[in-house]
């Protein structure tokens, strides 16, 4: 019996943004990083320095392109821009603040709250189901290409919430009880026919890093 090596993935989420530090729905919008992103970039970047990468993929959000950028340099290689693992699509939600989608939306920020798949933002939102459809289907390419061997992924909150439930098995509608926090290191794994949860949220490098519920 032939034996396959397993195809590694490194998840990153973007450093931080002001609309984390404002718990602001960012989506589709293309907010920069702050002071602190930048900070968390490098500090994610230097850690990754020791580790190999076949392959090094980012959302082509400016927020996951700043944090790649960091990256890059440390490893000497650019990131290739994909933009299946932009953020989920928040519709009207975005640039509001959860609260203020709350306020606004009630009924809409309810079935959102509770992680309605069927339900799609209004303004040309996507439905969690569509969405996880969309990331799933960006993992399992990416694993494809790059079969047995290990790739770098700098994406968004909501992309790692996806893999997380992709590696685990936990339902879409089951509350997230799992941390995502921002610039941390996360690794999931392919066997040739499903993935693995290797090791979430390490932020030993970080000093410190924002987690939203939920996240964006």
């Amino acid at each position: 019996m032939v034996m396959t090596r397993a195809t590694r993935l490194c998840l990153v989420r973007h450093g931080e943004t002001a609309w984390n530090a404002e718990r602001r729905l960012q989506g589709h919008l293309d907010v920069p990083l702050n002071e602190i992103g930048h900070a968390q970039a490098e500090a994610t970047a230097a850690s990754l320095a020791g580790h190999r990468f076949a392959a090094f993929y980012c959302s082509d959000l400016r927020r996951a392109q700043q944090t790649a950028a960091a990256a890059g340099r440390a490893l000497g290689f650019e990131a290739t821009l994909e933009p299946e693992l932009r953020e989920r699509h928040y519709g009207v939600f975005q640039g509001l603040t959860y609260d203020e989608a709350r306020e606004r939306f009630p009924q809409d920020y309810a079935r959102f709250h509770a992680r309605d798949r069927d339900f799609a933002f209004c303004g040309d939102g996507e439905s969690l189901g569509v969405f996880a459809a969309r990331i799933h289907r960006a993992l399992d390419r990416i694993a494809a290409r790059h079969a047995g061997q290990q790739t770098l992924v700098v994406t968004h909150g909501g992309v790692l919430d996806i893999a997380h439930r992709v590696a685990t098995g936990k339902a879409l509608d089951a509350p997230r009880d799992f941390a995502i926090p921002n610039a941390a290191l996360n690794w999931i794994e392919f066997d040739g026919r499903r993935w693995h949860l290797l090791a979430w949220a390490d932020q030993a490098h970080l000093a410190a890093a924002r987690d939203e519920l939920p996240n964006s």
